[in-house]
């Protein structure tokens, strides 16, 4: 067997267009890991933030890529990889000084093969193809858990989706119908509205032509869950959308730090989560949801050799939905 393998590489800090594909050792599995040979991988938003130095500890060179599914290499099972590496003992929280994410600094996904633990690799639902598999794992977990884990959404509960169009989002909108929740969701683009209705967002608001778009929402209501990735004014309006005893999942910070008004807070009783990838058990339950019943969201589908394109066209934030790269 050829030793050696393709893979897209970051060298230097500098923006997607310093990704570069070459030929590296094919990584050998270490005790307890597995070899996978990868059929398609899925961009993140922290791949394009490594790739301009916008994302904490980064070595390089790197490997990168989080999202993927392919074939065990020793049986030829077709299995998707959970990218959480060493979560830790509690389900509640992980180990921030002992886990990762698979692409930094561990080798990712990018590549024709990935070695990862044993049990980060499941079976693939049949009902996908393997670029839509590909286009679940980090994504679809941090969804998971900001959704279910932590804001306890359920069965006839409304939930607000601000910013839908990137792929956590998307996720959450695919996994509140999926349960028979109602959602309403914001975008500044109305192509963006559009696909979110197709999917079956029941209120679609474009937050550039409705600046105030929270009050909308709210007489939309009442909203009961918000997840969020925002902060800055679009968190500080989702405060006050949300309905006393409300609840609020956050999982990231692209706009800015929120100012908000503590008052609207503790009058209404709002309960505020933090949240960050998921647990083992969330993965699992994550992927039971796609019975053959629902399907991700794909943006664009991009031949390996044109990775560099694909990752620019996720830092444009113009896609609605996953990308992804076909690998072989």
């Amino acid at each position: 067997m050829n030793q050696h393998m393709q893979a897209v590489r970051l060298h230097e800090i500098g923006g997607p267009e310093n990704l570069r594909i070459e030929q590296t050792p094919r990584p050998e599995p270490g005790a307890g890991e597995v070899l996978v040979r990868l059929r398609a991988a899925a961009f993140n938003r922290r791949d394009v933030f490594i790739t301009q130095g916008l994302y904490p500890g980064i070595k390089l060179p790197v490997t990168l890529g989080s999202d993927g599914a392919g074939m065990l290499e020793s049986t030829g099972a077709e299995v998707v990889i959970d990218p959480m590496l060493g979560w830790g003992d509690d389900p509640d929280v992980w180990d921030a000084k002992g886990s990762s994410v698979l692409g930094m600094p561990h080798d990712g996904t990018f590549a024709e093969y990935v070695a990862v633990p044993a049990g980060n690799v499941h079976p693939k639902p049949p009902s996908l193809t393997m670029e839509e598999a590909a286009a679940i794992p980090l994504a679809g977990l941090t969804a998971y858990r900001a959704t279910f884990t932590r804001a306890a959404l359920r069965a006839g509960e409304t939930i607000l989706i601000p910013g839908v169009g990137g792929g956590v989002q998307t996720f959450v909108l695919l996994f509140a119908k999926k349960i028979g929740a109602r959602a309403i969701v914001t975008s500044g683009d109305d192509a963006k509205l559009e696909r979110a209705k197709e999917m079956g967002a029941d209120v679609c608001i474009n937050y550039k032509t409705t600046p105030d778009w929270h009050k909308e929402a709210r007489a939309a209501g009442p909203i009961d869950v918000v997840v969020d990735s925002s902060g800055g004014d679009t968190l500080a309006k989702a405060i006050d959308a949300v309905r006393p005893g409300g609840r609020i999942a956050i999982y990231g910070g692209t706009t800015a730090a929120a100012n908000v008004k503590l008052f609207p807070l503790f009058w209404k009783h709002v309960t505020i989560f933090g949240t960050s990838m998921g647990s083992p058990q969330d993965f699992r339950a994550m992927l039971a949801l796609f019975d053959g019943s629902i399907k991700p969201a794909l943006d664009k589908v991009f031949p390996f050799e044109e990775a560099t394109a694909a990752a620019q066209r996720m830092a444009s934030s113009q896609q609605f939905g996953k990308i992804v790269l076909r690998i072989s």
